[in-house]
């Protein structure tokens, strides 16, 4: 049986993405999850996550009440809000204290009881058990090997796991390769492409991919 343990180089990695979320980008990221004018390449980014956000919360229930939902990187909740109005029992989480303000301050103020801030780890014991967790574009950053542990955690406490990895396209590797020859300062944490074929996690799904400009995600579901 695999250690479900986070390692060191899943501490690193979190602590390397919660910088660069509580730094730089936090405005990047609240106008981008707004309504506010954004450039061609960002309505690309924006659209793609829109449509991966429907996507993914289509897999679960119409009527979510009496059931509690782990949103895994809530960012700047948006689909916080979507499962809290179908009447799930919220936990939204995000290791950038800042994306957690933001959400919170943008919640419905109706919705705002049914949905409990957390600024932390996804895959925090405590946070207890969950009839589906969604974790959208939070998985991005790890090496296969701490993705599959985190699922694992997840799929312990959970009916279902619905997430997103960044697909092992011409295109996405192109950027991957690129983006190495600038210094690690001038740029956001690197996702890693993965083939979720080779990923060695016990009833895992394709569900789709969403593909807008500058944004490529693969939406991916472990039943358990």
């Amino acid at each position: 049986m695999r250690d479900l343990a986070p390692s060191a180089s899943y501490d690193a990695t979190r602590t390397r993405v919660a910088g660069y979320f509580d730094g730089s980008a936090t405005r990047v990221w609240e106008r981008l999850t707004s309504d506010a004018p954004v450039s061609r390449i960002r309505q690309t980014v924006r659209a793609g996550r829109d449509a991966m956000r429907a996507m993914m919360l289509a897999q679960l229930p119409g009527d979510l009440r009496g059931a509690r939902v782990l949103d895994a990187g809530c960012g700047t909740g948006a689909a916080s809000a979507e499962l809290a109005a179908r009447g799930a029992d919220v936990t939204a989480i995000d290791i950038s204290p800042r994306l957690v303000e933001i959400a919170r301050a943008r919640m419905p103020e109706g919705l705002a009881g049914r949905v409990d801030f957390r600024a932390g780890d996804m895959l925090a014991p405590e946070l207890g058990r969950f009839e589906h967790v969604i974790a959208m574009d939070s998985l991005i950053y790890y090496t296969r090997p701490d993705l599959e542990v985190a699922l694992d955690s997840l799929a312990a406490r959970a009916g279902q796991v619905v997430f997103t990895v960044a697909p092992r396209t011409p295109l996405l590797m192109a950027m991957f390769n690129a983006g190495k020859i600038f210094p690690r300062a001038d740029r956001s944490p690197v996702m890693i492409p993965q083939d979720w074929r080779r990923l060695d996690v016990a009833g895992l799904d394709r569900v789709g991919r969403i593909s807008r400009g500058f944004y490529i995600s693969e939406c991916l579901r472990v039943a358990t």
